[in-house]
């Protein structure tokens, strides 16, 4: 069913104008907000709110008739539903910024008459998150709810004072440093807004398409090719997006048939492909929003995050690359030449163009001391001034309009999810049960780090399975944080680590999001996809451990020369040894005994002892050593024969 069958043309152009209005409302008040003003607190996220209301509720009925999914009410209740939607939400928000005035204004207390709307603002949010972002993200916002309401009367350490509905009110509705209008939104607002749409608008101007190309070449020489493209396009292009759906749908649509035409299994094309694509935020320059939002809660600022972020990104591509290629040598896939156009044309230049010059606004703001938020204002700008030189926008000039309103309406989505992150804050604050669950880990632990950080890895990866990546990062730092920076690491390294597996929670089974994005697009088995996804990404699950007990790799942080080169040396070798093991191959086919040693070495290589890691070095290469003398004997004797 589409909206047109249920509503006259001139009803659907009316609520595609108004979604419109609602999104250039939001993208001039991020432009406004990063780069030519401050507007008043209060407003600014009022506003913000009630604007993504209107697009939340429109989305949502357009994603309803879209998937044909209209339950059983008629359509005239869903849309009685809608506006009941819209009138309570607004009421909720005009009462916030009411009471946000008077408490300006005069001491004012939240009285019982002030709840009511507070609770409908409640509903309504997490109903819209429901819709828009599924069960997972509503079912932490509902519970986080029935806590504060009932969780007095729970047994032992989840136990609490209780709240009356007022208090409720207080502490997730009317209050400016957490809740639904807390800092988190805060910083979603002043700061991610603008990135977000400059991602689309990087997009929409043509740098998406040409990255692939330039991606596609850069491979041409290689086993893997398009596989290896692949990594190579996703690692730029996550950057942009800040979405793993999103980037697969991106590049997987053209990369993924062609790495199943070079002779690569369809499980293996979409896995490695929801692989490279999770990894596009784990990659700087942009990271998308989590680094963004990252960079405001450490206090670190964004240059030190994306500094932070470099090295152990390269690592989980440098991973991606030795699987692809030792599972290249395992199928026996040999270079190929391009099935593309391989030449380098003038558009091809001028799109380059357009993802480095902004690229380099950013860095060069950040460099003069400039916000986060002004460096993102002044990279669109940047864009908009050379997306004229762009024969292709000249010819459809609209194309950067809607890339424009796209990115609002991403943005506002992404608020509605931050609403039910904001309560899980306010209750999690307002409980103390973060502290309760942080001491209950430290008990658990003993005086190990490296069972502790176990721990929180299963953790994060269960709190994290079925979620966008920044609510995941968001969730999971606040249970998991506490209890990682009590073992004595950095602020930084315990957000670096958390976000690390937010990130890989989308290639965990049997809640892997990226993997079944990719599935249908391979045509593959989702489960076996997620499967082949997760191996893939092992490296993903083993890099925050190494910069957790090896902080210099982070280069912001403990940083010595010496220290930092041996590390990454080793991390490489780990990293080969491990992917040749997951294959069971390497130049030849390996036997059971050199798998298993090649598991243990790998992880000896990264033990805090030198006797422990050198001895561990010379075996390494004395298995690599074997493996090449065995590859060249058995070359020799083909030759004879």
């Amino acid at each position: 069913m589409s909206e047109t069958d249920d509503a006259s043309p001139a009803h659907s152009r009316a609520l595609m104008w108004l979604s419109g209005i609602a999104c250039l409302g939001l993208g001039l008040i991020a432009l406004y907000s990063s780069g030519i003003g401050l507007l008043d607190p209060k407003l600014h996220r009022a506003g913000g709110f009630a604007l993504a209301l209107v697009v939340g509720i429109l989305a949502a009925r357009r994603k309803r008739y879209d998937s044909n999914d209209s339950g059983t009410l008629p359509a005239r209740l869903h849309d009685v539903i809608d506006i009941a939607l819209l009138i309570a939400g607004l009421w909720s928000i005009w009462s916030f910024f009411n009471v946000q005035t008077q408490m300006e204004e005069a001491l004012y207390d939240v009285s019982n008459s002030d709840a009511w709307p507070a609770l409908a603002g409640l509903i309504v949010f997490l109903e819209l998150c429901r819709r828009l972002w599924g069960w997972g993200l509503f079912s932490v916002g509902a519970l986080a709810v029935i806590y504060l309401l009932f969780g007095k009367d729970m047994p032992g350490i989840l136990a609490h004072t209780g709240f009356a509905l007022k208090e409720v009110a207080e502490a997730l509705w009317y209050n400016t440093n957490k809740g639904v209008f807390g800092s988190i939104t805060n910083i979603v607002l002043s700061t991610v807004f603008i990135f977000i749409i400059f991602g689309t608008l990087l997009e929409g101007t043509g740098a998406g398409a040409t990255l692939l190309k330039f991606a596609f070449i850069v491979t041409r020489r290689t086993r893997g090719g398009p596989a290896h493209a692949a990594i190579l396009a996703s690692s730029m292009f996550g950057t942009m997006s800040g979405s793993t759906v999103a980037n697969i749908v991106g590049t997987g649509t053209f990369t993924i048939p062609m790495i199943k035409k070079r002779g690569f299994s369809p499980t293996f094309a979409g896995g490695i492909e929801a692989t490279a694509s999770s990894g596009g935020q784990i990659m700087p320059p942009i990271m998308g929003a989590a680094a963004l939002v990252m960079a405001d809660l450490t206090g670190a600022g964004y240059l030190n995050v994306i500094v932070a972020a470099l090295f152990p990104a390269l690592f989980y591509y440098f991973s991606l690359f030795a699987a692809v290629t030792v599972e290249s040598r395992r199928q026996g896939i040999e270079v190929q030449p391009l099935t593309i156009d391989d030449r380098i044309t003038r558009v091809d230049m001028i799109n380059a163009v357009l993802f480095v010059g902004p690229i380099l606004t950013v860095i060069g703001s950040l460099l003069m001391g400039l916000s986060t938020s002004a460096a993102g204002f002044y990279a669109v700008v940047v864009l908009l001034a050379l997306s004229v030189v762009n024969p292709d926008v000249r010819k459809d000039p609209l194309r950067v309009w809607n890339s424009f309103l796209a990115g609002a309406r991403s943005g506002a989505t992404l608020l509605i999810a931050i609403a039910a992150i904001g309560i899980l804050v306010g209750s999690l604050d307002s409980t103390g049960l973060g502290l309760k669950l942080a001491n209950v880990i430290s008990s658990i632990r003993g005086e190990s780090l490296f069972s502790a950080l176990l721990v929180a890895m299963a953790g994060a990866l269960i709190l994290g399975m079925g979620m966008p990546t920044l609510p995941a990062y968001l969730i999971i730092i606040l249970v998991m944080g506490p209890a990682i920076q009590a073992l004595g690491v950095s602020m930084l390294t315990a957000h670096m680590f958390v976000f690390y597996y937010g990130v890989a929670s989308s290639l965990t089974p049997p809640v892997a999001i990226a993997a079944y994005a990719a599935a249908p697009i391979a045509k593959a088995n989702p489960l076996m996809t997620a499967l082949m996804s997760f191996r893939l990404g092992m490296a993903k699950f083993i890099i925050p451990f190494i910069f957790a007990f090896y902080p210099t790799i982070l280069i912001v942080e403990e940083f010595d020369i010496v220290t930092f080169l041996w590390i990454v040396v080793r991390t490489c070798f780990c990293i080969w040894l491990f992917s040749s093991a997951l294959s069971a191959f390497d130049r030849g086919r390996l036997t059971f005994v050199e798998v298993v040693l090649r598991f243990v070495t790998a992880f000896a290589l990264l033990a805090l002892d030198p006797m422990i890691h050198l001895s561990a070095l010379l075996v390494g290469i004395a298995l690599i050593m074997f493996d090449l003398r065995r590859a060249k004997a058995g070359l020799a004797m083909g030759g004879q024969a």
